[in-house]
């Protein structure tokens, strides 16, 4: 993790009671863990529970059970990776967003893409950092979240202005995830309720919005940049 400084900042009202930099917090910050490898998930668990102010409250692994554990345990932070078994971070957090509007999301990832981090705000997450820094540095960006700021890694920040927004449209997007483990057209159309004549048609379009050659390695590209 780098020096991370917050892009934005803005008030957003959580539950009850308020947080701001000059109010002590009568409570730990309750933050929720969503990771899907468990050496990581329990290291991260660990290290923060170091921290006297940071409580993790619960642990899931996948996707798809990350709102129901908001609800149930009222985190104010959800630390989210993105690639998770069932939901990705990214549907979770703006099911989040509709679910548990006191719930601020912090999206901790592997994959620093700019395409993730792009999608990652629109989802409504607050902060987007890469897992190659000190534990110190995720605790100070999970206080700063809490307080209302947005925290970025300024590179990844960067990177996402000067690759622009994703080429591909939505449809494109399902067509291109569905192309994935060798499905046929045929298999395509079928899972997605399409012609296979929609589906060459956007195959083909998503090839030539990737500068690719073929659909694996258009899926490949759009992979490669978060697009997907």
């Amino acid at each position: 993790m780098r020096d991370l400084r917050p892009m934005s900042s803005g008030a957003c009202p959580l539950y009850p009671f308020p947080v701001t930099d000059e109010t002590p917090r009568a409570h730990p910050v309750r933050v929720l863990l969503a990771e899907d490898q468990g050496m990581m998930r329990g290291a991260l668990a660990l290290l923060l529970g170091m921290e006297d102010d940071i409580e993790v409250v619960a642990q899931v692994s996948a996707g798809d059970e990350i709102v129901a554990a908001a609800l149930t345990h009222r985190p104010d932070i959800a630390l989210l990776d993105i690639e998770l078994p069932g939901l990705s971070g990214l549907d979770a957090a703006a099911e989040l967003r509709e679910r548990a509007p006191g719930c601020r999301v912090l999206i901790l990832t592997t994959f620093g893409r700019p395409g993730y981090l792009r999608r990652a705000m629109e989802a409504g997450a607050a902060g987007f950092l890469v897992k190659d820094g000190p534990v110190e540095e995720l605790a100070g960006a999970i206080r700063r979240v809490l307080g209302g700021e947005t925290v970025v890694d300024p590179a990844l920040a960067a990177a996402a202005l000067s690759a622009g927004p994703s080429p591909l449209t939505a449809r494109e997007c399902d067509v291109l995830r569905a192309s994935a483990d060798g499905a046929t057209v045929a298999d395509i159309a079928g899972a997605l309720h399409l012609s296979e004549s929609t589906v060459r048609n956007y195959l083909s379009a998503a090839i030539g919005k990737t500068g690719t050659r073929n659909r694996a390695e258009a899926l490949r590209a759009a992979r490669g940049q978060g697009w997907l």
